[in-house]
């Protein structure tokens, strides 16, 4: 029997090495509930959404917990080349579940509250993780200090993006203005930033040695950083016609739009490849880990920012792609719950 202090030490205990990337259990939760209300599954939108609810309070409850009691192992993360953008996912994750009570609720003021956890989040971590990045002593060569986690700084930019454009289409003048002015600074951000990492990890994958154990799941993020660019993109394009701003530059939105949604389409296959080559050539053993969140969220983004662009579009020739991806997005959440749950019961059981 197991007492509720002995309880709360084992809980205690495996915070130590707790991955800062976990509240991508959240985004991924969040983005599959948002792809299955837009393609006509409300009761299991809304189940998604009450359970992102209870995992985004225990994560941020938990984060919290280890940065009280492990405080040095905490901020050593946030400074680690590859580590440190997983709390990148803390900010999408606040996005996410902003954007699913506007979507799926219609509770603007929750969004409007969890757009601002958001962007001080995305101030924060910015400017100590880059900055950190920037000035330290010791780092490590290009090869061992970079993976697609990075491009999670991405997701995290296009998250506020989206949410931005999600608000402005449910507010009043003047403020609907400057929230889409906002939106469409963070989306050409995002894309800026895109491209300047992809560019790293494209010579990373390229011109070093590489391992099975250098392609953790991260390397989704490939995908998933373009999709949701898609998604932020598809939504400035509907309010074009709330912002003058907008519908002058409608030509290029919708340009970039597809420039983006084309170049993740392209890493599908890729990584489809390398995963077949990590766990079937390389017999690479498949078991949970928290990075495999990582690995969810770029399906069901795909999903819901493929609908958005052919809502956007009128590409209707596109549609059969979404629900392909829908139900891709819910096996592998699925997988991935099921492997947390065994994983959790293991450490209670040793």
């Amino acid at each position: 029997m197991i007492t509720p202090t002995l309880l709360g030490k084992r809980i205690l205990a495996h915070l130590s090495d707790m991955s800062p990337a976990y509240f991508g259990m959240a985004m991924a939760t969040g983005i599959v509930s948002l792809a299955a209300h837009r393609l006509g599954m409300p009761g299991l939108a809304l189940v998604l959404f009450q359970l992102n609810v209870a995992i985004y309070g225990a994560l941020w409850l938990l984060t919290v917990l280890r940065m009280v009691y492990y405080p040095r192992h905490f901020f050593a993360d946030m400074i680690d080349h590859l580590r440190g953008p997983g709390f990148f996912t803390m900010v999408a994750a606040s996005s996410i579940l902003g954007s699913e009570f506007v979507v799926l609720t219609a509770s603007y003021r929750a969004g409007g509250a969890l757009w601002g956890v958001a962007l001080v989040l995305w101030i924060a971590l910015t400017y100590t993780i880059f900055t950190a990045f920037t000035i330290k002593q010791k780092k490590p060569t290009l090869d061992k200090g970079i993976s697609g986690g990075w491009l999670l700084a991405v997701v995290a930019t296009q998250s506020i993006a989206v949410l931005s454009a999600l608000l402005a289409a449910h507010i009043d003048q003047p403020y609907k203005l400057e929230l889409n002015f906002f939106a469409l600074s963070m989306w050409l951000w995002g894309g800026m930033l895109y491209i300047w990492m992809m560019s790293l990890i494209f010579y990373r994958y390229t011109f070093f040695l590489f391992s099975p154990d250098d392609l953790s799941p991260p390397y989704w993020i490939n995908m998933g950083a373009m999709a949701i660019s898609t998604l932020a993109g598809a939504l400035l394009i509907i309010n074009a016609p709330d912002a003058p701003f907008l519908l002058s530059l409608l030509p290029f939105l919708k340009g970039f739009t597809v420039f983006y949604w084309a170049t993740g389409t392209w890493w599908i296959p890729m990584l489809l490849i390398l995963a077949l080559w990590r766990h079937l050539y390389k017999r690479f053993p498949l078991r949970y880990d928290p990075l495999y969140w990582g690995a969810v969220f770029p399906l069901g983004m795909y999903a819901a920012s493929t609908h958005e662009m052919i809502t956007a579009l009128a590409f209707s020739f596109l549609g059969f792609l979404p629900p392909i991806f829908l139900y891709a997005a819910l096996t592998a959440w699925i997988a991935a719950f099921s492997g947390f749950v065994f994983d959790l019961l293991r450490r209670f059981r040793t």
